[in-house]
């Protein structure tokens, strides 16, 4: 402030007075030139400052390091990652094929030693959440068409291209130059499908690709030419934030701990004091301290007010939780939390935990996809109709979380009663009826076609009384059964 004050009063000041005479001279006038210079900010630039649609190849790589980096130095952000993972894949996941010979393809794909899909899909929808994207090159056996999946760190891929005609579309991936030779190697993204799905040209720069085949998946893209990014990309920056909050508030925790014994001389002067703190011990614990009269002795800690901590902290917490959409008494902050409410605040969490399981549905799928495809060409040597392979397979995951089905089987119960009043008094057909019974039904976890289902319930139905009917007819013939040695005439004469 100093300095703008002097530079300010500089410019008022009036210009000095002269005795010489004044000479008329024309001065040039420019326009000045200037730039803005940024305060040196390295090392605290925010990795979201950028307003670029997609990350640049520097900041890209500090992402995938951030992203890793915190994951294993800060808790929350563990956590961010783990929960989801935890929630998706802890009861397992399954590829299921109707055909036997399929079946058997994707259990040996599975199970295969370097695949082993039980413990590496683990890592793999980890790195997903955290880099945003993942590469997995395919080796292909040529005589039986058997899969094996590789891995390329994202940190070793200098770009994806698009499609020139379709720019939402990768098809090739370029790894940055590596080894003394500064060699690098170039892959054709896996489509499941006919090559002819491309333009010409697409085709063309596809087939320049000649080093192999390889999966890209990524999340949190944008459609045009779009990378993954990953899911702590936004929350970096308040993450740290957050953990140099509770270092210094930890370190604060020590001060507090911390004492000094305060010492008054009364009438002493300075050499006198000099004397005695050459002389003075701090007093062990259940120690005596003795002095005369003119020593008074004090314990002093220092006074740092805390009374905000827990709200700031809070604050911080908060503010992460809900860009990651995870409820707080997910993460120790119970507070006014019910079982009511709870269940009401982690519906949002649920939904974006289903939509990523679709998602890693379909790359599972899509593997699956490839693997059948490999086989057929392997044993037919020529490429299947998409039809004959590709919605056969189900990945079937676990639970998200277990349902309370009480409250929709009573429900169900109250439905159906009124329902069948509505039916009776002519309100309401049995097909509509089955539609509405049906969307409670699918709150259990079974779902039916109601127009299906009413065909199915009235051919049983049909069936029922054919066989009731059945019954009725032999039951009939049986009480009028007649013993075969006796003469009906005397039966006649009898009765």
């Amino acid at each position: 402030m100093a300095l703008w004050a002097a530079v300010t009063n500089w410019f008022k000041a009036e210009p000095a007075q002269s005795d010489e005479p004044q000479k008329d001279q024309t001065v040039p006038l420019r326009e000045s030139a200037g730039t803005n210079v940024q305060e040196d900010m390295t090392g605290w630039t925010r990795l979201s400052s950028d307003t670029g649609r997609d990350l640049n190849p520097v900041q890209r790589q500090r992402m995938v390091k951030m992203s890793a980096w915190l994951w294993q130095a800060n808790l929350i952000a563990n956590r961010l990652i783990e929960l989801p993972v935890a929630y998706l894949l802890a009861e397992g996941v399954k590829l299921v094929n109707e055909e036997d010979d399929y079946q058997k393809v994707l259990d040996r794909f599975w199970r295969d030693p370097i695949n082993n899909m039980d413990i590496k899909l683990e890592k793999k929808v980890r790195e997903l959440a955290l880099f945003g994207e993942q590469f997995y090159p395919a080796f292909v056996n040529p005589l039986n068409g058997h899969v094996r999946l590789g891995y390329l760190d994202p940190n070793q891929v200098a770009e994806v291209v698009f499609d020139p005609d379709n720019s939402e579309q990768p098809i090739g991936v370029i790894t940055k130059k590596r080894g003394t030779k500064q060699t690098y190697q170039k892959y054709r993204v896996i489509i499941n499908g006919p090559e002819d799905v491309f333009t010409k040209r697409t085709q063309g720069i596809r087939a320049s690709f000649t080093d192999g085949d390889i999966f890209y998946f990524n999340i949190n893209a944008f459609c045009h030419q779009g990378r993954g990014h990953g899911d702590l990309t936004a929350q970096a920056d308040f993450l740290d934030l957050y953990d140099e909050f509770l270092f210094g508030e930890g370190e604060r925790a020590q001060a507090l701990r911390a004492f000094v014994w305060d010492v008054t001389l009364v009438g002493a002067d300075q050499a006198e004091v000099n004397r005695r703190a050459g002389e003075i011990k701090p007093p062990a614990p259940n120690s005596v301290n003795v002095h005369n009269d003119r020593e008074t002795w004090e314990a002093q800690s220092p006074q740092l007010n805390s009374g905000d901590t827990e709200v700031i902290g809070k604050l911080f917490r908060n503010h992460i939780l809900s860009g990651a959409t995870m409820p707080p008494h997910w993460f120790a902050d119970a507070g006014d939390v019910n079982r009511a409410n709870g269940e009401s605040m982690g519906e949002p969490t649920l939904k974006m935990l289903t939509m990523r399981q679709r998602h890693i549905k379909f790359m599972l799928h899509s593997m699956a996809t490839y693997v059948i495809r490999q086989y057929e060409l392997a044993h037919g040597q020529r490429e299947p109709e998409l039809e004959s392979y590709a919605y056969y397979t189900e990945v079937n995951f676990p639970e998200i979380t277990a349902k309370d089905t009480t409250k929709y089987a009573a429900a169900l119960q109250q439905v159906c009663s009124a329902l069948i009043l509505m039916i009776e008094a002519t309100l309401i057909s049995e097909e509509t009826a089955l539609q509405v019974i049906s969307s409670v039904c699918g709150q259990l976890g079974v779902a039916f076609d109601a127009v299906d289902e009413l065909a199915k319930a009235r051919e049983a139905a049909t069936e029922r009384k054919k066989r009731e009917q059945d019954n009725k007819t032999k039951q009939a013939e049986k009480d009028a059964f007649v013993d075969p040695d006796v003469d009906p005439a005397e039966q006649d004469d009898a009765a």
